[in-house]
């Protein structure tokens, strides 16, 4: 009787975790664009390389806020893009290859997105329509981010203009 009440217990605790433990849901861009045609929604980028460490830690730390990641899956939806992904991608009807050039390369649509500027993690925010909103490098961390997405999550950046936003918000954290 012990046994199966430890089994039951821990399955509980087991279930549990898992669901607490949410992420963000990840998807290619192509997946994202065919989303938007069926339910329309913003896009949030991720700009990334695999050797980049600031990268790495926005997916260790910020990427694991639990806020963030709820309001990321309500409003947007959510994209990891490889600067220097070697295969050939599609975005509204044009093909983006990558180029090799110097040690690494990179790819002809992340590249286009940060106007050849390429730094890593940069966030693109794109609208409904897959029109850029609004290009921000260099790592943040979550409580310097969710202010940044619900301006552009709820379309306050309409009606406001960023410092007005800052100023308004008063003791929140904002970049």
């Amino acid at each position: 009787m012990k046994n199966k009440l430890f089994l039951f217990v821990f399955a509980l605790l087991l279930n549990g975790t898992q669901l607490f433990a949410q992420e963000i849901n990840w998807m290619t861009i192509e997946e994202a664009e065919a989303a938007v045609k069926k339910e329309p929604k913003k896009i949030f980028i991720d700009v990334y390389t695999d050797w980049c460490g600031y990268c790495k830690k926005m997916d260790a730390k910020t990427f694991k806020d639990k806020e963030l990641i709820e309001y990321l899956n309500k409003e947007f939806y959510c994209v990891k893009l490889d600067g220097e992904d070697k295969n050939t991608l599609v975005f509204k009807e044009t093909e983006f290859n990558f180029v090799d050039k110097g040690r690494r390369g990179y790819n002809e649509l992340p590249a286009n997105f940060l106007k050849g500027k390429l730094s890593y993690p940069t966030f693109v925010y794109l609208n409904k329509e897959l029109e850029v909103l609004l290009v921000m490098p260099g790592y943040r961390e979550a409580k310097e981010m969710l202010p940044i997405v619900t301006y552009l999550g709820d379309d306050i950046y309409k009606e406001m203009k960023w410092e007005a936003y800052v100023k308004e918000s008063k003791g929140k954290q904002l970049n």
